[in-house]
This record gives structure tokens, sequence and C-alpha cells, in this order.
């Protein structure tokens, strides 16, 4: 283990230093907290290949796996748009959403990307380092919730285009319908 944290330390300070170099304003110092921030998530990624920590599955999308097809209490686009609404708090936006323009920089979004970019690497180091790491995976089990969380990821994104396609159908706007989509009268 410390010779895992002797490899990744030199290269988040290093990562961490060139983003504070790279721009003096506030996009680099967002980066260089992103990084701090995300850090001890990016070395503690071994411990989902041992199962001992795992990704929680939104009940919203276990609800969907079950049955992606369920149209109860779904009578009013009100209530269509309401399930929409908890499927993209759980999935991010639909593929029909326009992206969100939030204001921020290019320098802003470019240091985003370097301190994502920095703790996937700090990721990949730290779960490469594991010897026979997919035979770890499934005897531990976390291949199988692996599995199991995008089987749910998977549910969700249909149940989310099933109640668009139903909102479409009964005439109403968005969110129950997709966002390209005008009721007509």
């Amino acid at each position: 283990m410390r010779t895992l944290f002797r490899v990744m330390l030199p290269v988040a300070g290093v990562t961490a230093l060139g983003l504070a170099g790279c721009n003096a304003g506030r996009s680099a110092v967002g980066g260089a907290e992103q990084v701090s921030a995300g850090f001890a998530a990016a070395a503690s990624a071994p411990l989902e290949d041992f199962n001992l920590r795992r990704q929680m599955i939104p009940t919203v999308l276990l609800q969907a796996e079950a049955n992606p097809y369920d149209l109860r209490n779904l009578n009013h686009c009100t209530t269509i748009g309401a399930e929409v609404a908890r499927l993209d708090e759980a999935l991010g936006p639909d593929t029909d959403e326009p992206p969100r323009q939030d204001g921020s920089y290019l320098s802003e979004r470019a240091a985003d990307a370097a301190a994502k970019a920095t703790l996937d690497a700090i990721r990949d180091t730290a779960t490469d380092f594991i010897p026979g790491r997919s035979w770890i995976r499934r005897l531990s089990g976390a291949e199988q919730h692996s599995k199991h969380v995008q089987s749910a990821i998977q549910s969700g994104r249909m149940r989310r285009a099933f109640l668009k396609g139903m909102g479409m159908q009964r005439n109403c706007a968005p969110p129950a319908a997709p966002s390209w989509f005008r009721p007509h009268s």
C-alpha cells in the first residue's frame, strides 16, 4: 500500500500544481480543489474491487429495473413529468436535453476536465496495482454488483424513454415528453 501512495501522491501533486500554474484565476483553484476533494475517493477505489464499498443504486432505478413499463398512478402529465424528473435526478440529463449553459469560462471547463483526468489517473493507478484484479472482483462479488448497477442504469434509461413516449401520446409538455415536442391544442 505504501508503494501505491508513493506513486499516486507525486502524480496528484504535479497535476494539481499544473492546474494552479495554467491560470492564476478562479478556474485553476477550482480544478486543484476538485482534485483535493476527489483524491480520497479515487485512492480508495480498490475497496470497490474487494466489495468493501459499494455504489448505491437509487430506488427509482431499482423500481425501473423491476418493471420499466409500469403505468400505475401515471394518469396525468404532471405525474409522468414528476417520474421523469426523478429519473433525471438519478441518471443525469437525457440525450434530448440541450447542454446546460452554466456561464463558465472555457478555462474553467478546461480545469474541470484536467481535474477529472487527474482523478481518473489516480483511480486507474490504484486499481491497476491489484494483482489478479479481475479474479478478485469475481470472487468478492464486486463484478456482479457492477453488472447490477449497469442493468439498473439501462432500465432507468429505458423507463425514461417509455415515459416520454407516453407523454407524447397523451399530448404532454416537456419534461413529460421529449424537449423538442410541442403539444398541439
